[in-house]
C-alpha cells in the first residue's frame, strides 16, 4: 500500500466527491481507460477505509488501516496501478498486499465484468496481516465479489501457491516496496504477463512494469521499464526485505 506520491490538487464536489474525485483525475490525464473508470465509480472506496475514516474517503490521500501500520492507497496511485496493469477480461491477477481489499475489488470489477461464471477466482491476493485478512473478506463479501476474489494469508514475496514455479497469472500486482522483483513471481507469471512492482529501498522506490518475454533457448526474460517515483510500506517476506 503506498504511503504518498505525487501531489495533486484536487478539490471535490461535497455532493458527490467520488464523481469528483474520478473526473479531476481523468484531466490530470491519470485516468485513461473506461473499464478503470467504470471501477472506480462502481466500487465505494468509503466500504474499504478503516472504521471512523468514511468521510475521507474520496480525499486523493492515502490513509491509514487501523494500527497495522498498513493504508489503503492514494486513489491516483490506485488508478496509475490499474491503467499501467492493462487489465481485461478473463485475466487471472495475483495481488500481493491486500490491505483493505479496495484495490483487490477493483481488479475483479475489470476481469470479471460480462462474465456469468467463472471456473474459481479470477483475482487471487496475499496479506500477511491476519486483522487485515478477515476485513478485507468480509468487504469483499459485501461488495458482492467473495467468488471472484480468493484472500489468502501469507508471505505474498513467495507467491501463490507460495513457492510455486508453475505460471498462472496473466498480470501480478505488488503493492508493497522491494528490493528486487522477487523471484517466485518472476516464475508465477505467464509468458506475455506483466508484473507491476514498487523496486528500492524503504519508502523510496521506482514502479517498474515487467513483461515476461520468452528467449531463444527456451527459457524466459523480464523486459523492464522504469515508470516513475513511489512511497509504499516495505514488501515483507523471505524473498523480501526481511521476515
Amino acid at each position: 500500500m503506498s504511503l504518498a506520491s505525487k501531489s495533486l490538487t484536487i478539490k471535490l464536489n461535497e455532493s458527490d466527491p467520488r464523481s469528483s474525485l474520478i473526473q479531476s483525475l481523468k484531466r490530470e490525464k491519470i485516468l485513461k481507460s473506461e473499464s478503470v473508470e467504470d471501477a472506480l465509480l462502481d466500487i465505494k472506496r468509503e466500504d474499504f477505509v478503516w472504521q471512523g475514516e468514511e468521510a475521507l474517503a474520496y480525499i486523493d490521500e492515502p490513509l491509514p488501516l487501523g494500527d497495522t501500520g498498513q493504508t489503503i492507497s492514494a486513489p491516483h496511485m490506485v488508478a496509475i496501478m490499474l491503467e499501467e496493469a492493462e487489465l481485461s477480461i478473463g485475466m487471472k491477477v495475483l495481488e500481493i498486499g491486500t490491505g483493505s481489499g479496495y484495490n483487490a475489488a477493483l481488479i475483479a470489477h475489470i476481469v470479471s465484468k460480462v462474465l456469468k461464471n467463472t471456473d474459481g477466482p479470477l483475482v487471487v491476493t496475499v496479506e500477511r496481516n491476519p486483522k487485515l485478512v478477515e476485513f478485507a473478506r468480509e468487504n469483499l463479501r459485501k461488495a458482492g465479489y467473495e467468488k471472484i476474489v480468493l484472500v489468502v494469508e501469507g508471505d505474498g514475496s513467495l507467491g501463490y501457491p507460495q513457492g510455486s514455479g508453475q505460471m498462472i497469472y496473466d498480470r501480478i500486482i505488488v503493492t508493497a516496496g522491494a528490493p528486487f522483483i522477487p523471484p517466485y513471481l518472476c516464475r508465477q507469471l505467464k509468458i506475455g504477463g506483466l508484473l507491476l512492482v514498487p523496486v528500492g529501498p524503504n519508502l523510496s522506490q521506482t514502479l517498474v512494469k515487467a513483461k515476461k518475454i520468452e528467449t531463444s533457448d527456451g527459457k524466459y526474460d523480464l523486459r523492464q521499464q522504469k515508470l516513475m517515483q513511489v512511497m509504499f510500506v516495505p514488501l515483507i517476506g523471505q524473498s523480501a526485505h526481511s521476515n
